[in-house]
Formats: structure tokens, C-alpha cells, sequence
């Protein structure tokens, strides 16, 4: 049987919020939530957008050059190989 995964934070932060009766209650509930969330984000291991967009060009300019190298290397190789049985 496959397990559950867990609900969203805001689903989570939502049900909570609507367990808790009164407002004033109903604040503290919701900031002690956000602190706890925000204590679980700032542990993980993330990077922001930007950075990641960064490093998908940079890893996609590198796939691209590797790619030209093994060409070059391929055809390099084909003259040399050439050159070896010519000898």
C-alpha cells in the first residue's frame, strides 16, 4: 500500500486555523505555526530561483562544450588513427 504524502504547509496551516476557536487564540496558533514552518525552511538545504537558473545554464554551456570536445576528440582521433596506418 503506498504511503500518503504529507499535505501542503498552507493546507496544514489552514486545518489548524480552523481548529481553533477564538481569534486571539487563533493568532497565536497561526504565528507559532509560521515560526515552526519558517524554522523547518530555513534547516533544508535550498537554493533560490536565481540560483538555480544560474547553475541550469551554467551545467547547460557545459553539456554543450563536453559535446564539441567529444566531436573534436572523435575527429582528432579518426586523423590520427589514419596517420598510423598510413606509417
Amino acid at each position: 500500500m503506498p504511503i500518503k504524502p504529507p499535505p501542503p504547509p498552507w493546507e496544514v496551516m489552514q486545518q489548524v486555523s480552523e481548529m481553533v476557536g477564538g481569534a486571539a487564540l487563533k493568532g497565536e496558533v497561526d504565528k507559532g505555526v509560521r515560526a515552526l514552518a519558517q524554522s523547518a525552511l530555513t534547516r533544508l538545504d535550498v537554493v533560490s530561483r536565481e540560483e538555480f537558473d544560474a547553475q541550469s545554464e551554467i551545467l547547460r554551456r557545459t553539456r554543450e562544450r563536453v559535446v564539441a570536445l567529444e566531436a573534436e576528440l572523435e575527429e582528432l582521433t579518426r586523423e590520427l588513427e589514419s596517420l598510423s596506418t598510413e606509417n
